[in-house]
């Protein structure tokens, strides 16, 4: 537990929006201002900030932690849109159209946020122009991200959208010169999620690429041993499947 002037210092730096990309075009004065507006609230990993369809039409910012935005389908399959990090902001969909929710927002670990009003929000909008260039600027990469999952779930069979999000998630390795890795490993039920699959098929491709030395798993981490066969694999026409 935190007290006296240390505590009142930690508690500041973690109720402050320096940092956060929706502000950026502002000076420390019209943050400050803002941060007399919001309100403030912690979460715990696995709690619920926002549910689909919920009437709240506030904007959040993440000053710490991460936090999983996503949705489920009829049969309660988990359907992955993004991760919301520290120095993100979300929820201003609701804000600007004033419709329910359009998806669960769920922390995967412990959280600050800061959360204004949608009239503040639009406040803020209408008085620095140039905030609302960086929340279009999300908007526009939401809908090319939204395009390319289109294409995908068209054109690629279950284990092609696996290999793709591993093609997506690896990163060089910093250690091994012409080596890449997916470091920590996301679950196979979070892989799922994002590739719009199930965990089992995730399992299957992981097996495959282990037993064909393209890919090999130590603890937390994914070694790509063989990234042009990877990408062959993912570039490959599929064979008629029931597979999904």
């Amino acid at each position: 537990m935190r007290t006296g002037a240390a505590g009142a210092e930690a508690s500041r730096v973690e109720q402050t929006l320096v940092g956060n990309k929706m502000l950026t075009p502002l000076d420390r004065a019209a943050i400050t201002r803002l941060e007399g507006q919001c309100t403030w609230r912690s979460a715990h990993t696995g709690e619920p900030i926002l549910s689909r369809d919920s009437d709240s039409r506030d904007v959040f910012f993440v000053v710490r932690g991460r936090l999983r935005i996503v949705n489920f389908s009829s049969t309660g399959r988990e359907v992955a849109y993004a991760v919301a990090n520290a120095g993100d902001f979300f929820g201003e969909m609701a804000a600007i159209d004033g419709l329910p929710r359009s998806a669960t927002v769920v922390a995967l670990e412990d959280c600050t946020l800061a959360q204004i009003t949608p009239q503040v929000f639009r406040e803020l909008v209408e008085t620095h122009p140039k905030v609302g260039f960086v929340v279009m600027d999300k908007l526009v990469r939401i809908v090319r991200t939204s395009d390319d999952r289109i294409m995908d779930l068209a054109t690629l069979s279950a284990y092609q959208r696996v290999y793709s999000e591993i093609l997506k998630l690896m990163k060089a390795d910093p250690v091994r010169p012409d080596s890449w890795l997916i470091y920590p490993l996301p679950t196979q039920a979070q892989i799922a999620a994002q590739a719009s699959t199930t965990r089992e098929t995730v399992a299957r491709v992981l097996s495959h690429l282990s037993a064909d030395g393209i890919a090999e798993r130590k603890s937390k981490t994914l070694y790509v041993r063989q990234v042009d066969r990877l990408k062959q694999l993912c570039e490959k026409m599929p064979t008629p499947k029931t597979d999904c």
